[in-house]
């Protein structure tokens, strides 16, 4: 199999050639005995044609059973025999498989898949990544394949949806009835046929053929449903059960389950299945980790939540080694309960969802505080440390999403809601700001009242709802929510405490952002002058607090005040941190900021050149930092007048940004605005607009909806053509 070849280096650079074919996702195997279904296969592969968007979900047909297990009709695994059908075939320059659980999961498979096809770091904002990703699908001559398996809900792809002349989209989902049908065609999968039935459950059943005495009756009687096959011939292939026997043992359970309104095959075969552990296992009862599992998201579950403390000794009252919490786990596979794909590190477990609502709906209320106590520590247990950018981060993510979401206030009777801190600092981690602030929300009004508004978690709540609102662009929502936190610091700490000064830092930057400067300056006033006291002078916090002091004096406009703070800033950074640290160049860069503001063109090109040497000297010509330093350095020369050596700065810092970063870059398209800008004043008019409207039309086309510089780019255009 062809796999893609990628070399990491500077961040947001590109990572390396990218060798097609390229894949990304874990793609589902084939499960034991998997049939192509000729007969009931709804003709998946001739609808999937390029430019094609194709839903498959459950045909509602009479006679399928309660609506509980409508859904298990084997739509994950006809897409996952298509999607490698395609593959193998060579029809794929690129396949993309995303378990869309959520939109968390969504969001963090499109920024693993643009680090595969478009070759770069996709550091960022998640959903700007996605944009990119989105508009690249929408002109790239790569023929490719996006599989959103599980889609929970259509309003988790809002404004995600792939598209282009080369691509094709596969979904599968349980319930269609609010996808936009002039978008997707829905294909209804219904079961097994007669035949295909009987074929799948002799090719199950071959190591004792007795076994498959009386196949066609069993046959008739579990309606082709596949997952009533897949638990029957799992209890019949472990057990000295014929299939005759297994179908009498079914009709009793029938008899029994039927007075109180059970009908369904799947409905019945899954108890026969969970009976039939108690006689595969070695350990004891398994069915604790089958309850745990209920809880998770069941598209994938890494599988060392099994094996860790909580759940060892959820598993037998005591402490389970955790060699025997797998062989549990793998007695719910063997008894058609669960399944195991080991081919990841570490192994992933899946599990119907009808199978998980079953067991929820049957375990005991007395119970279900433990359960969600126990599925809530076994996630933070087996965590990993390091979740950037993988697989694994995203498995956990959505487990914990999965579990917070169903277990509603029961979370909070227990030290489980500590899960809820996790998944929201994993949120942000995974840059996925537009879902950690709404969050961090509902976790800082559960935490006020369900633990109380002076309690610690109820503070690192607010600490972290502050932080996730700036991230997100609403520092307006931030500022009560900080000044909360900083109250409270300061009773608890005083006003000297070094955590104090360093939260009145944060409180500043909050206010600039919000456009309230002139607060800013005094909040950052007190805390500069307190950390002077508390650090010294020259302490790297004390010159942190100055910097943003600075910062804030040249939003409120007072040009002279940020100028002198700067300089001070500047020489002391010089001094202790030396002429080429990156915060001595970030000083100098903001000095020249300032000093292009006044209109001090001399003063902000010394700084200016200064920084774009600095760069050259410590990363290189054409790394991202250097592009942008050389960018504003073309700036200064603009403004002061100087077009030629504008104009050849511009075009390099361009020039570059399209080789390093790529065309549909949002930095690239600022300096191609910027380079048109330059292109007018020097009267080359209709280069100007040509350059304005290929912008635009990117910009359109890969950044999020009311992005600024779309706006931006779209006023200049206005502005040139109007003029």
């Amino acid at each position: 199999m062809n796999n893609p070849v990628m070399t990491p280096e500077s961040a947001d650079a590109p990572r390396g050639p990218v060798v097609w074919p390229v894949r990304s996702g874990l793609v589902p195997p084939l499960a034991d005995g998997f049939i192509s279904r000729p007969e009931s296969e709804p003709g998946l592969r001739q609808a999937l044609a390029p430019g094609r968007t194709v839903a498959l979900a459950p045909a509602r047909t009479s006679g399928q059973g309660s609506p509980d297990w409508l859904g298990a009709c084997g739509k994950t695994q006809l897409a996952c025999y298509v999607a490698e059908s395609l593959w193998k075939a060579g029809e794929l320059d690129l396949l993309v498989w995303i378990t869309a659980s959520n939109r968390a999961a969504i969001l963090t498979g499109y920024a693993a898949a643009a680090t595969t096809a478009m070759g770069i770091d996709a550091a960022g904002d998640a959903d700007s990544v996605a944009a990119r990703f989105i508009g690249w699908l929408a002109e790239t001559d790569k023929s490719w394949l996006i599989v959103f398996d599980g889609l929970a809900s259509p309003w988790d792809l809002e404004g995600l949806w792939p598209a282009g002349v080369t691509g094709r989209t596969l979904v599968t989902t349980g319930d269609p009835a609010n996808l936009d049908q002039d978008r997707v065609t829905v294909l209804g999968v219904t079961g097994f046929s007669r035949r295909e039935a009987l074929s799948y459950l002799m090719d199950r059943l071959t190591e004792d053929r007795g076994q498959r005495s009386g196949a066609i009756d069993l046959v008739d009687h579990l309606g082709g449903e596949p997952l009533a096959l897949v638990q029957a011939s799992s209890v019949i292939g472990t057990s000295v059960l014929s299939c005759r026997e297994y179908q009498d043992v079914f009709l009793r359970k029938l008899d029994q389950l039927a007075r109180g309104g059970q009908s369904s095959t799947a409905a019945i075969s899954w108890i026969l299945s969970v009976e039939h552990t108690d006689r595969l296992s070695r350990v004891g009862p398994v069915q604790p980790l089958l309850i745990l599992a209920s809880w998770l998201d069941f598209n994938r579950i890494p599988g060392t939540v099994f094996t860790s403390p909580a759940a060892r000794g959820y598993l037998t009252g005591g402490e389970a080694s955790p060699e025997q919490a797998w062989a549990a786990v793998v007695t719910l596979e063997r008894a058609g309960l669960l399944t195991i794909d080991p081919a990841p590190n570490p192994p992933v477990v899946t599990m119907n969802s009808a199978i998980a609502a079953a067991v929820r709906s049957a375990t005991p209320a007395e119970l279900i505080d433990t359960a969600v106590t126990v599925a809530a520590n076994a996630l933070l247990e087996a965590w990993p440390a390091d979740e950037q950018g993988t697989w694994l981060a995203d498995s956990f993510r959505s487990s914990a999403i999965s579990l917070t979401g169903q277990a509603g206030e029961r979370l909070w009777n227990s030290s489980a809601y500590r899960l809820a801190f996790k998944l929201g600092q994993s949120m942000q981690d995974a840059n996925l700001r537009a879902l950690a602030a709404p969050h961090w929300n509902e976790v800082a009004a559960a935490s006020d009242r369900f633990l109380g508004t002076a309690h610690p978690d109820s503070l690192a709540a607010s600490d972290h709802l502050a932080t996730a609102f700036l991230a997100a662009g609403r520092a307006a929502e931030a500022l009560p929510w900080f000044q909360r936190v900083l109250t409270d610091r300061t009773s608890q700490l005083g006003r000297d405490h070094p955590a104090t000064i360093a939260f009145e830092v944060r409180l500043g930057r909050a206010l600039i952002a919000a456009a309230r400067p002139t607060e800013a300056a005094s909040v950052l006033d007190r805390a500069y002058h307190n950390s002077e006291r508390v650090h010294g002078p020259s302490d790297l916090e004390t010159l942190d607090a100055l910097s943003v002091l600075a910062d804030a004096c040249q939003a409120a406009g007072e040009t002279d005040d940020s100028i002198r703070l700067y300089r001070r800033v500047l020489g002391e950074r010089e001094r202790v941190q030396g002429q080429s640290h990156p915060q001595t160049l970030e000083s100098a860069q903001k000095l020249g900021d300032v000093y292009l503001a006044s209109q001090k063109y001399k003063e902000a090109l010394a700084q200016y050149k200064r920084v774009v040497a600095g760069k050259e000297q410590a990363l290189g010509p054409v790394s991202p930092p250097t592009i942008e330093a050389r960018d504003r350095l073309a700036a200064a020369y603009h403004s002061s007048g100087r077009m030629a050596t504008a104009m050849r700065l511009y075009e390099e810092s361009c020039d570059d940004s399209v080789r390093i970063l790529g065309v549909d870059h949002p930095d690239t398209l600022g300096r191609k605005m910027h380079l048109a800008h330059a292109l007018y004043a020097v009267g080359r008019i209709g280069d100007a607009t040509n350059m304005l409207r290929d912008t635009v039309e990117r910009c359109e086309r890969i950044l999020p909806p009311g992005d600024p510089l779309t706006t931006a780019a779209r006023e200049s255009l206005t502005n040139i053509v109007g003029a």
